[in-house]
């Protein structure tokens, strides 16, 4: 075999090894979830946006294995001019969406979702159309926990729940 021919023998057992290893075999489960502290981000997403929208929405559900409850104080994007968390309501058969004060709290050993129809991020000013399958980076502040980049996955258009297999809640908080 010549050296060249060795060079590539090495880098594809090289390859194999890795898909084999715990690192490589960890990155699929963790590719959309995102910890800080004792805060779990799972499966943040949004859905596409029409041409000339101005806003968008994001939601994901937040997991606190802490001891402590802990709390959504903000969130930032660079894909929109700002961002806040809102939460929808039915009120004598009119919906009505209001900026939340103070965050959205994660009970100690429990968890919190932002989901159609609840609490959620809205992002507001968008500097370009949220595409189907495109990443939209995020930071997440939380009061205890701190600040945690993540990113929403782009779902189709209309859609209700993430398609990659995710359920949330209505934007209740509930114990584990």
């Amino acid at each position: 075999m010549t050296s060249f021919g060795r060079r590539i023998a090495g880098v594809v057992l090289g390859l194999a090894l890795f898909s084999l290893s715990p690192l490589a075999a960890s990155v699929p489960a963790a590719a959309h979830g995102f910890k800080v502290g004792a805060i779990e981000v799972e499966h943040p997403w949004s859905r596409a946006t029409p041409p000339g929208a101005k806003t968008g929405a994001g939601y994901f559900v937040m997991v606190n294995s802490g001891a402590e409850p802990d709390r959504l104080v903000s969130a930032s994007s660079p894909a929109a001019e700002k961002t806040e968390i809102h939460e929808m309501s039915i009120q004598n058969g009119v919906m009505n969406m209001r900026k939340v004060e103070g965050g959205v709290a994660i009970p100690a050993k429990g968890s919190a979702a932002l989901s159609p129809g609840g609490f959620h991020l809205m992002l507001m000013g968008l500097k370009a159309p949220f595409k189907e399958g495109q990443m939209i980076p995020l930071t997440l502040t939380f009061e205890k926990a701190g600040s945690v980049e993540v990113e929403l996955q782009v779902d189709k258009m209309g859609a209700t729940s993430p398609s990659h297999g995710a359920s949330a809640g209505e934007g209740e908080a509930h114990q584990h």
